[in-house]
Formats: structure tokens, C-alpha cells, sequence
């Protein structure tokens, strides 16, 4: 997909609804300064050339009870490829992993996870992660404090 497919209008769609994930077709519209009729063919056209990936709804984790959120280095044994398949399966399947990334440098993979108290994130470190097939070792950080946390992409002007 090149970026020339977006037109200014197609940025104003896309620009709100990373906003306002619940926008009418009406709101839309408005925004973009087209017909209802006009903008429910913008909106369905970006979603079926994949500018628009999924919609969710983000929860308040600490709402929640989930106070703690840890990014955890993870390394994997050397040989690992064998293990790769079954690490991924399971990691995608676990509650506590929002984010994972393989990565360069000196781990192999990032994860973010949230968990309910310290306690928790021990637990999902030492039963769980470091139990997983392949994995020699983790390093994790707790957050502190959240700065920024988005999904929202810089849009091109």
C-alpha cells in the first residue's frame, strides 16, 4: 500500500477514529466535511485496504486491579529455533503478555506484561516465563510511573 492511496480526507477519518474508536458514521462525516452516504464508503474503503487493522476497547488495567506493569528482556538458548514455534504459541496464549517483540541487541524478545501485585509478576517470572521451553534467561523492569501509553500513529500530512 503507498501512502499516496490517502488523501487528506482519509487522514481527518483516520486521525479521529484513533481518537474516538466509537465515532458515528454522522461524527465521521462531519469531520470530514462529507455525506454520511460519502464517509461510510471512505471509512469501509480504509478498512478494506488495511489502514484500519481492528477495533478494541482499552481497559484501565489499575481499574482492574492490575497495578503492575513489567517489560521483561527474555534470552533464548542458543539452538533455540526448535523452540521458537512452541515459545510463541504459548507466550500468545498467556493472560499476562500484552506486547511481545523479537528484538536485536542482547535478548531476544521484549514482552510487557501486567500483573496484579509484585507477588503476581514473581509467579508469571518464575512458574511460568522461565519455565518455557528454550529460555535461558529474563530481565525484567517494572514501571514506575506511565508517561505515554498509545496505539495512535503519527499520521502523514
Amino acid at each position: 500500500m503507498q501512502d499516496t492511496e490517502l488523501d487528506r480526507t482519509d487522514r481527518r477519518i483516520l486521525g479521529h477514529l484513533q481518537a474516538h474508536g466509537r465515532a458515528s458514521n454522522l461524527e465521521l462525516a462531519q469531520v470530514a466535511s462529507l455525506s454520511p452516504a460519502q464517509s461510510h464508503r471512505r471509512h469501509r474503503r480504509l478498512e478494506e485496504l488495511g489502514y484500519i487493522a481492528r477495533y478494541e476497547t482499552r481497559l484501565n488495567a489499575a481499574r482492574l486491579g492490575l497495578q503492575v506493569v513489567a517489560f521483561i528482556d527474555v534470552s533464548m538458548e542458543k539452538g533455540h529455533i526448535r523452540e521458537l514455534p512452541t515459545f510463541r504459541d504459548v507466550l500468545a496464549d498467556l493472560p499476562e503478555v500484552l506486547e511481545c517483540y523479537a528484538v536485536t541487541g542482547d535478548f531476544d524478545f521484549v514482552i510487557k506484561v501486567v500483573a496484579r501485585d509484585l507477588k503476581a509478576l514473581s509467579t508469571f517470572l518464575m512458574d511460568r516465563l522461565m519455565r518455557m521451553p528454550g529460555v535461558s534467561g529474563v530481565r525484567s523492569s517494572v514501571c514506575l510511573d506511565e508517561i505515554k501509553c498509545t496505539c495512535a500513529l503519527p499520521l502523514p500530512p
